[in-house]
């Protein structure tokens, strides 16, 4: 397969096209951006991390029946998938407050929630990512009622199989958030990545519900470097040999 011209730039990843019109070549960057990239630091071994990571984590959603864009992985940095078209939305699933849902609502950091919680905010930085309900994603013509229902039972089904890999690692999967797409038969389909970057991890090894014996909160992942806490690099890399650990020992298939 030959890798062809640069479609699309982003704060982690390119994209570019290949001589097979369904496929994309994704090449995950050592960029790590926040605060809707008014962070932003170079960070090197980060996108070897995160590709390997979200390639495993879509071997094991397959293994438990949730397919996505992913082809297979290529290199330390880069990937195969399938040419999607994507929806303009960051779908969110939060089982724990935290982060701006907890100040949002007043929330202490932490505090586990009844039941999940999805939102949808509108993927665009320079409205700012804005939240929007789902009558306003029908009402704007940004979706149909019934890829509503679907894109909405596809993030359940992942925040199932998600919390179930998580937990078999001894992590709490705190939220997370996800985008989906449409291939070109009009299937829909789970995209883009699933990483420290998008998920909000807790580290459970030690039995302490996700905070160290002064009280404090032992993260894997993005928040790391969103508040200032030291290196994502060792959290990423603990991610990532747990969850290689986790599909060695389920047997499942490597697409690599």
């Amino acid at each position: 397969m030959k890798k062809l011209e640069m479609l699309y730039k982003g704060k982690a990843k390119k994209m570019y096209a290949t001589d097979e019109p369904d496929v994309l070549w994704v090449e995950y960057m050592n960029q790590a951006t926040a605060f809707n990239g008014e962070k932003k630091e170079q960070i090197e071994g980060k996108g070897s991390l995160n590709n390997r990571i979200t390639s495993v984590l879509f071997d094991l959603l397959r293994a438990r029946g949730i397919e996505s864009h992913f082809v297979r992985r290529i290199s330390d940095t880069e990937q195969l998938v399938r040419k999607m078209d994507m929806f303009p939305l960051e779908i969110i699933m939060r089982n724990t407050a935290a982060g701006s849902f907890a100040k949002r609502y007043g929330v202490e950091e932490g505090t586990p929630l009844k039941k999940p919680i999805l939102e949808f905010c509108v993927k665009s930085d320079d409205l700012g990512d804005p939240f929007i309900n789902n009558d306003g994603l029908v009402a704007l013509g940004i979706v149909t009622e019934d890829e509503l229902a679907e894109i909405s039972r596809i993030a359940y089904a992942v925040n199932d199989a998600l919390t179930d890999i998580f937990s078999k690692i001894d992590v709490r999967l705190v939220d997370f958030k996800i985008e989906e797409g449409r291939t070109s038969d009009g299937a829909i389909l789970l995209a883009d990545e699933i990483t420290p970057d998008t998920c909000r991890l807790w580290d459970l090894k030690d039995g302490n519900g996700g905070k160290d014996d002064d009280g404090a909160i032992e993260h894997l992942d993005k928040d790391l470097f969103r508040r200032g806490l030291g290196s994502i690099i060792p959290a990423y890399e603990e991610i990532y040999a747990r969850l290689t650990a986790l599909a060695e020992a389920e047997g499942v298939e490597r697409a690599e």
